[in-house]
This record gives C-alpha cells, structure tokens and sequence, in this order.
C-alpha cells in the first residue's frame, strides 16, 4: 500500500487492485495506473475538501465516486453513489461504512483487500478558544461517541 499525501485533507492509497482518493480540491495528483479503478471519496462539500474538477478524472481513469450527501454536485454519466452518515453500503469490493463528522458530512472507513482504511474528513475535536466551554463540552462529547463507535466497528 502506498499513501501520498496531497494537501489539506487529499491523500491517494495506492493498493495493489485500486487507488483511492479522498478530499482532494488542489495540489499535484501523483499519476494513477489507468489500469486499476480509481474511487474518489468526497467528506463533505466545503471547498477545501471537494472541487468538482474532480469529475474530470473519469476522462482518465474508470472512476467511481463516493460523496457524502451534501454535495449537491452530480454530473451526467458518472457513477456517483451519495452517502450519508451511519450508513453502510458495498461499491465493488469496498465495503464502506461512514461515521457523522463534527463539522458537516462523514468520515469513511474502507474495508478491501484485507485492510481497512479510515478518513475523517472533519471528524475531529474541535475545541474553540472563542466559543463556550458548553460548545466545546459538547464537540468533545460527539467526537468521543463517533470514535467509539468506529473502535467498536474495527473490533468486529
């Protein structure tokens, strides 16, 4: 397995049968093996997780999109799956299961070719010097609840 990470939240996983990538909006994409599938998981619709010159991608590679329900995006002739949060779905041999992000959208876990991969998106404790401790009490308190249960999911 290969990991390279592209910029803010983008990462490809290269594994022997696929690449997977996540989040990318901008920076140098490593060049795929037009060969293998390519999936592209989007977290969430915020600019600096999803740009729609990710559909450009099918013009290169056979391309299957998984994006959390919130992008409204969904071009003709592509294979789109939209998903949202608590969900478990199969594209192909990627069995996905998806967690509620903190802020808006999902964190995905993959599980193919024996391994499982996590992305959180922005599935994270946000704690904010300017907000109340109440906020941050309670962001702290739906962060702690999502890991755990993606720990229960990875215990089987």
């Amino acid at each position: 397995m290969k990991v390279t990470y592209i910029k803010h939240s983008g990462f490809a996983v290269e594994l022997p049968g696929k690449t997977l990538l996540f989040d990318y909006y901008e920076g140098l994409l490593p060049l795929f093996d037009p060969q293998k599938p390519l999936y592209v998981f989007s977290s969430h619709r915020h600019h600096d997780h999803f740009d729609p010159i990710v559909f450009e991608l099918a013009k290169q590679y056979n391309t299957k999109y998984i994006l959390s329900n919130d992008i409204r995006h969904r071009p003709d002739g592509l294979d789109i799956t939209k998903v949202g949060p608590h969900k478990a779905i199969d594209v192909d041999d990627l069995h996905i299961e998806t967690l509620k992000s903190t802020d808006e959208g999902v964190a995905f876990l993959i599980t193919t070719e024996s391994r499982s991969i996590y992305h959180a998106g922005d599935l994270n404790d946000w704690v904010w010097e300017e907000e109340t401790d109440t906020y941050n009490r309670e962001m702290t308190q739906n962060y702690r609840a999502q890991i755990q249960l993606l720990s229960q999911t990875l215990q089987g």
